[in-house]
């Protein structure tokens, strides 16, 4: 059986939310990645992904016209799901299922309409009335209105869960390849030039709702100069650093983007990893990616209560109010002065990522759900 996986946009990080329910499908199905590319090109830290990937460059209306015609023509499997509630994923997702009496499936892992709220009444308005991008903010509000439509829906978080119903799949990670016991933090720490230095490290694109510039604050409070901040994943690391204020630069390194398989090595050197989320309406629907990967590295974590991630901890991280530096600066110091109770949460967060987080469990879950549909489709 064959499973075509749709990504509204192959050159940005929604690949990863796609690659991961392929990945999980692609140890029992045969699968395939479809999707436009807005830049051109795959997601960097997964440009070198062994799963098939068909392209196709995204453009304005009327252009894209076209090029929804040769996404339909190219998707061959026997069942679709497509990754977002976006119009170039589940929207072309319902045409082919139209046309084709194909199943779907959609998954959940964002709510989309929530990153268009933070623009304010007229950004609003002006984001209404953009209907050249296909994925803008008129498509998108048609599309929530359809997720009914599909045979069955799965999403990553609880908020989701509530808005749209459907069975709950949280983001996972192998555990087996982020196994901290294949790596060497201290090698790698002497790699990036910060041999016997404390590692406090930040994954992930830096928008306003990753909360970065509350640990940005956070570190004016520490003024330790053995301490230092990691940011992995900002786009230009010279223009990032010019943003930094000059009395903490020289505690901050900014590194360019990785590879995905190099990610646990890097991470790896880290003695602290943060996620100081914001609670904002992008921020609500989502759960970063970002955790699970700490979590099997067995990294002490510090997160916000936002969303499911005090859930997803259990009492196996540092939790802090979001839009708090004091909190984060209080957190980070207190886990580097009790470095051993800070292991032993660690090693909790990697078990519990392997009992329910682990890469199985979507498999396991996703399988489950194609099976549902595939048996009500032949009644």
């Amino acid at each position: 059986m064959k499973i075509s996986v749709l990504c509204f946009d192959l050159s940005s990080n929604a690949f990863g939310r796609a690659w991961l329910l392929a990945k999980a499908l692609s140890r029992v199905y045969d699968v395939e990645i479809i999707g436009t590319s807005r830049k051109g090109g795959i997601w960097a830290p997964m440009a070198h992904s062994k799963i098939p990937v068909k392209e196709f460059m995204w453009d304005r209306y009327p252009k894209f016209s076209r090029v929804k015609k040769n996404i339909l023509d190219a998707i061959d499997g026997d069942l679709i799901l497509a990754s977002k509630l976006m119009p170039t994923s589940f929207g072309i997702g319902l045409q082919k299922k139209y046309s084709s009496g194909k199943p779907l499936i959609v998954d959940i892992d964002d709510w989309e309409l929530g990153f268009f709220y933070h623009s304010g009444f007229w950004g609003g308005v002006g984001r209404f009335l953009n209907f050249s991008n296909p994925n803008g903010l008129p498509y998108v509000w048609r599309i929530e209105r359809l997720v009914g439509e599909a045979d069955a829906v799965s999403v990553s978080n609880r908020f989701l869960q509530k808005k749209f119903k459907g069975a709950l799949l949280p983001h996972c990670r192998d555990t087996s390849v982020l196994d901290p016991q294949k790596f060497n933090p201290d090698e790698m720490k002497e790699r990036i030039g910060l041999a016997d230095k404390k590692v406090v490290m930040f994954l992930g694109t830096p928008r306003p709702h990753k909360g970065l510039d509350d640990l940005l604050a956070a570190f004016k409070k520490i003024g330790d100069l053995n301490v230092k901040l990691v940011i992995i994943g900002a786009e230009n690391q010279q223009e990032f650093l010019k943003r930094v204020d000059h009395s903490i630069r020289e505690s901050v390194v900014v590194l360019p983007k990785t590879p995905f398989q190099k990610l646990p090595e890097l991470l790896s050197a880290a003695d602290i990893l943060a996620i100081p989320q914001r609670r904002t309406s992008d921020s609500v629907g989502q759960i970063p990616a970002r955790l699970f990967d700490a979590m099997s590295m067995a990294k002490p974590i510090i997160a916000t209560r936002v969303s499911d991630i005090p859930e997803v901890l259990d009492n196996c991280g540092y939790l802090v109010d979001p839009n708090k530096p004091s909190q984060l600066a209080d957190a980070i110091k207190y886990i580097l002065n009790h470095s051993d109770e800070a292991r032993v949460k660690g090693a909790a967060a990697r078990a519990r990522c392997r009992q329910k987080y682990d890469i199985h469990n979507l498999e396991s879950g996703l399988s489950g759900l194609i099976e549902q549909v595939i048996a009500k489709k032949a009644n």
